[in-house]
């Protein structure tokens, strides 16, 4: 059997749900909005920037789970999935979703985005299996960390690891599809590495390995 792990953010979907997620809690005014724009402005530089301290960020993007009712969050982001997400999936990802299905591949997800965010967005494309950086929840509560290890950088390597050793099946062949110089360690892991709409320095990396380098968002299906 074959499995296909694909990045979320800026690869099956043209934008990134965790800024977007905190966007709109600024456009719903469950959040102050300067303080929280120019936070996470400045985070997702750090990310573009390679250089994210992912306690950090998680601390601050995990705020509003703890300041406010869970049930009034998880009716926000029915909304959120409905207006800001499913307009962003990539033009192309559905049929590559369905392309890997026909082959009978595994799928699944693999993000730095936590579970709250993507666990609605995985279920939407239709993908079951979804590694994310895991909210830590005591007695019902978050409380702003990390549970276990991110999914991050080098931690992507160790998560999509110890999920392959639970699966029931050995995978002959692992294809990594993703846009960010950030997933270059899993990248460089799967047997078959593929960049989508990448980001400047992977566009350079996939080029001096001989990666093929797609664009889900074109005009063209690349597949």
């Amino acid at each position: 059997m074959h499995l296909a792990f694909f990045d979320l953010d800026h690869t099956l979907l043209a934008d990134d749900s965790d800024y977007q997620w905190g966007r709109f809690l600024v456009d719903e005014g469950v959040v102050d909005a300067a303080v929280h724009t120019r936070e996470n402005e400045r985070f997702h530089a750090q990310y573009r920037a390679g250089n994210l301290d992912i306690h950090a960020y998680q601390r601050f993007a995990l705020t509003p789970l703890r300041e406010h009712p869970l049930d009034d969050m998880l009716a926000l982001r029915e909304r959120f999935l409905v207006e800001r997400i499913r307009p962003v999936v990539a033009p192309h990802t559905p049929a590559l979703l369905a392309h890997h299905r026909a082959r009978g591949d595994a799928m699944a997800i693999i993000t730095a985005t936590n579970r709250f965010i993507t666990e609605p967005i995985a279920r939407m494309l239709g993908i079951d299996a979804l590694i994310a950086t895991d909210p830590e929840i005591i007695d019902g509560a978050y409380t702003g960390e990390i549970a276990g290890t991110p999914s991050f950088q080098a931690g992507k390597i160790e998560r999509a690891k110890l999920w392959v050793s639970e699966q029931p099946h050995d995978f002959e062949h692992v294809t990594f599809y993703s846009d960010s110089h950030n997933d270059l360690p899993l990248l460089r892991w799967a047997d078959t590495a593929i960049a989508v709409d990448p980001d400047e320095r992977l566009t350079a990396a996939a080029t001096a390995a001989g990666w093929p380098i797609i664009s889900l968002r074109g005009e063209t299906q690349p597949f």
